[in-house]
């Protein structure tokens, strides 16, 4: 600076200068526009923001129409005793909502102290957080401190959606709307309301959502019995419940629980002991313990509650609901279902059914497998069961899957993957399952109400919910447990049947020509009743009656039983099949049936006739306690009379006491039955019934393999007989009581009617009979007179082989049997069926072919003499089978042995072929 004279005129002159003081006026005036211009930017940009900010609160949903309370709860799953058994859950829907009085006021503080410490001061939006939070972004360059307040998250958690993918304009406008709400709800909703809500709400880890779920899951109590150390474990959670999870990341739960207690003891909410005694506690021993007893989060659910969650989803959607809203609900709205189950039975089926001791020596395992392999082009291929099979059929045509132990399957496994797999090829995936074989089932049901009290659906290790459950989805073959059902249930009930009736077990054929053949072999036993005949499981007899009430009248009631899976003109690959045949007298059925299905079945007979739908719930709630399912009443008809189910009931007492079923009879209360075997013993079943329950087992292999060993063929039997005879160990004796509409008289057991005193006395029985049912015909199977040794029919006046005695006939043939029976023609039959002149029917009694007409033949001599040699011979023959001296004397040719009519069926044919038959 020139502070000399000439320095000083200088700035003189330039002050009195013109042009600088133009120039001074231009800036300042320049400075004014400017300074206009700024405020005109910060005022317009104050009012867009204003606008913008209006326009996003005006966006924000109004606060009257939105509802923080949390959605998606857990369904639980009660047994007959209330004991929780089961608890379904969906993604997002582990919660259990609770009331605050069930909160601890510890457990409040927690989540106060750690998430809002200001939050019973602030009326929802917290600004000296959001300072904070600005000024450690700004000084440390990190904006991650939190500054939303517990009002904030919980409408984050329960209004905003989708806010985990928004970008950085959407989550400003979500922040901007969480403000002006939050300020809005805290004037709507109490503080003690807002902490409830957002308590229930909050993620927790390990698939739990709200304080109460989080207190089973980790510690298996009630949130209520939390202690201080456990209320600041779980708040600890809530900033990060992966990186905070208790189970796979404890020591860093226990820095962020550390803070926890800090804060609530900064704050007052604790005092030093209470901080100290929390931070000693060994809490993270407990949670790990609790986890290891509780199998983690792998819960699997039972096979009862596999079914119980298939029929619910079903009377969902029959009640309205779409299929994904039934599936919704059931996941997610917090339901509770009162079960059917008993756990008492329940227990003695699992107990029973998981004891491998039980099961014959030798299991073998099916193989399920599946292998995807990459070669080092990058081409994957796929291989399945199916094309394992085929390699190893190739080698071995009887290979079926089935191997003897794991490690001749891993074997097997290693040889296919030897095959299929090249160098530099890899593994993808590979998906390996055995399963223990042979298979089982069992469904126990309360026969009065219908209640399913008991299932099992298979063996060995579950290793997943909703699996195959061979209870209710496996199709089997019923074999002769149909042969009730299908037969001697509607022949009694309307078909004029008596269990007295007589049938002829001899050589009998289907339609088609087929042989029916019995479960023990080639022989046949001739005359039976009915009552024998369920005693025995007499293969022909059953097919002969339902031949004779008709396929199409056993079919109607088949349907009445309550059977869904049989085929009425069922057309497959081009084939019609239909279960109204003659074959579903002996369960061959196209489909096959369930066993919940057929126990169901057998609980209507053990129920006097009525039918009662199986139930395996009574009522399904909300989570605010609405019914949203009503199974109470009992859904019912009669079937059948209540005297043909009591004729059926003491046949099959028969069954237990001296039949098939003798080794289910535990002794210690009245048990009726009927065992159940197919032809090549690809199924077999018991199913029976006490007062108390109907219980239906079944065992076989999945790939319908032979069982061959006398164990595996006992199986159902011994399994039915393990589990009940355990069920009712503590209940009293109960016989089955003689319903009205009963009587009894004795009837002739040959013929099934009135005996003929001095003819039938060796053959009296006492049968049971619906009133009005009780025969009146007279036996005309005993014959008093003479009979012709050569025909076996009465003989005639001039017959040179007559004997005299009493006799048995063959009975009358009714004429829909008539084309059944092989070689049969009327003369075969001691009776002819004729019309006399008034039109009425008439029987009359066949003699044997030595007529007037017969003896009057030139050479008649030489043919009896043929015959008669055609005698000695029988009779040599059959005493050289007997045993007896061939050289001893022979009878009198005049008086010869006179066959019964089942061993001159017999001689017609007296073996037959492996075709069809069931079992015992």
């Amino acid at each position: 600076m020139n502070y000399g004279k000439r320095g000083i005129n200088q700035q003189a002159r330039a002050l009195n200068s013109g042009t600088n003081k133009w120039g001074k006026k231009i800036s300042l005036f320049g400075f004014y526009i400017i300074l206009a211009m700024i405020l005109a930017v910060v005022i317009i940009g104050a009012s867009a923001g204003i606008g913008v900010f209006n326009g996003i609160r005006d966006d924000a949903p109004d606060i009257g129409n939105i509802d923080v309370t949390p959605t998606g709860f857990s369904t639980f799953v009660y047994d007959t005793d209330g004991n929780q058994i089961a608890k379904l859950v969906s993604t997002d829907s582990n919660r259990i909502p609770v009331t605050m009085d069930m909160i601890p006021e510890n457990l409040a503080h927690a989540f106060v102290s750690i998430e809002d410490e200001r939050f019973y001061e602030h009326n929802g939006i917290d600004i000296q957080g959001i300072i904070r939070a600005g000024v450690v972004g700004i000084t440390s360059g990190h904006f991650s401190e939190g500054a939303s307040t517990i009002t904030q998250q919980l409408l984050k958690n329960n209004v905003f959606s989708g806010w985990t993918n928004e970008t950085f304009i959407e989550s400003v406008k979500r922040k901007i709307q969480e403000q002006y709400l939050a300020v809005q709800l805290e004037k709507t909703m109490s503080k003690d309301e807002i902490l409830l809500n957002y308590m229930n709400t909050i993620n927790l880890g390990q698939n739990t959502l709200g304080v109460q779920a989080a207190s089973l899951r980790y510690f298996n109590k009630s949130v209520s019995e939390l202690t201080l150390s456990e209320c600041a474990c779980i708040a600890a959670i809530t900033q990060n419940p992966s990186k905070f999870n208790p189970i796979s990341h404890p020591d860093d739960n226990a820095e962020r629980r550390k803070k926890v207690l800090g804060n609530m003891l900064k704050h007052e909410y604790i005092n030093q002991i209470q901080y100290d005694k929390a931070m000693a506690d060994d809490v993270y021993s407990r949670i790990q313990t609790v986890n290891q007893e509780s199998g983690g989060d792998s819960t699997i659910n039972s096979y009862f509650v596999d079914a119980l969650t298939n029929d619910v989803l079903d009377d969902l959607i029959d009640a309205g609901y779409n299929e994904t809203q039934a599936y919704t609900l059931l996941y997610s709205g917090g339901l509770k279902i009162y079960s059917t189950q008993n756990p008492k039975i329940q227990q003695i089926c699992d107990s029973v059914f998981q004891d491998e001791s039980n099961y014959p020596e030798g299991t073998k395992y099916l193989l399920t497998y599946e292998l995807s392999v990459q070669d080092a082009a990058g081409n994957v291929s796929n291989y399945s069961s199916e094309m394992y099979q085929a390699y190893f059929k190739e080698q071995k045509s009887s290979f079926n899957m089935l191997y003897d132990s794991h490690e001749s399957a891993e074997a097997g496994i290693e040889e296919y993957k030897s095959v299929v797999m090249k160098e530099g090829d890899s593994v993808l995936a590979e998906k390996i399952n055995l399963i223990p074989q042979p298979q089982v089932s069992i469904t126990v049901e309360e026969q009065s109400t219908g209640y399913v009290v008991a299932m099992v659906g298979g063996r060995g290790e579950k290793t997943a919910s909703r699996t195959l459950n061979r209870a209710t989805d496996s199709y089997r073959q019923p074999g002769s447990t149909f042969k009730v059902l299908s037969t001697y249930a509607p022949g009694i009930d309307s078909a004029g049947l008596t269990l007295a009736t007589v049938f002829n077990d001899a050589p009998f054929a289907y339609a088609d020509g087929t042989l029916v053949r019995n479960w023990w072999g080639s022989q046949y036993r001739g005359l039976n009743t009915v009552r024998s005949a369920i005693r025995d499981s007499m293969n022909v007899i059953a097919v002969e009656a339902l031949t004779l009430i008709t396929p199409q009248l056993g079919f109607d009631y088949l349907k009445n039983f309550g059977f869904t899976t049989l085929a009425e003109n069922v057309t497959i690959n081009g084939k019609v099949y239909s279960d109204i045949q003659q074959s579903t007298a002996l369960g061959g059925l196209t489909y096959g049936v369930k066993n919940i299905e057929l126990n169901a079945a057998y609980a209507a007979i053990g129920n006097g006739g009525v039918y009662a739908e199986p139930k395996l719930y009574t009522k399904v709630v909300d989570h605010d306690g609405n019914i949203v399912l009503d199974n109470t009443q009992v859904s019912s008809k009669r079937i059948i009379k209540e005297t043909t189910a009591f004729l059926l009931t003491s046949a099959m007492q028969d069954v237990v006491t001296s039949g098939t079923g003798g080794s289910v009879n535990f002794g210690t209360t009245a048990i009726a039955g009927k065992t159940g075997t197919t032809s090549d013993y690809n199924d077999v079943w018991f199913a029976g019934y006490t007062n108390y329950y109907t219980a239906t087992t079944w065992a076989g292999y999945d790939n319908n393999a032979k069982m061959t060993v006398t164990a595996e063929k006992n199986l159902a039997k011994t399994m039915w007989r393990k589990v009940m005879e355990q069920v009712h160990a503590d209940l009293p004796y109960s016989s089955f009581t003689v319903p009205s509409g009963i009587t009894s008289a004795t009837v002739c057991s040959r013929s099934g009617k009135q005996p003929i005193a001095g003819l039938c006395d060796g053959t009296l029985i006492s049968e049971y009979f619906e009133e009005g049912t009780v025969p009146t015909e007279s036996c005309d199977v005993h014959y008093q007179g003479t009979m012709c040794a050569m025909d076996g029919l009465p003989a005639s006046e001039f017959c040179p082989f007559k004997t005299a005695g009493v006799f048995e006939l063959s009975p009358p043939v009714p004429p829909a049997l008539q084309s059944g029976f092989v070689n049969y023609v009327q003369t075969n039959s001691a009776y002819t069926t004729t019309t006399d002149e008034n039109g009425n029917t008439v029987t009359v009694l066949n003699q044997c072919h030595h007529t007037p007409e017969f003896m009057a033949q030139e050479g008649i001599e030489g043919i009896i003499n043929g015959e008669r040699g055609a005698l000695e011979a029988a009779a040599a023959a059959a005493a050289a089978a007997a045993g007896i001296d061939p050289n001893a004397p022979a009878p009198a040719p005049e008086q010869p042995a006179v066959p019964t009519p089942g061993e001159i069926v017999d001689s017609i044919i007296d073996a037959v072929t492996d075709e069809i038959s069931a079992g015992n």
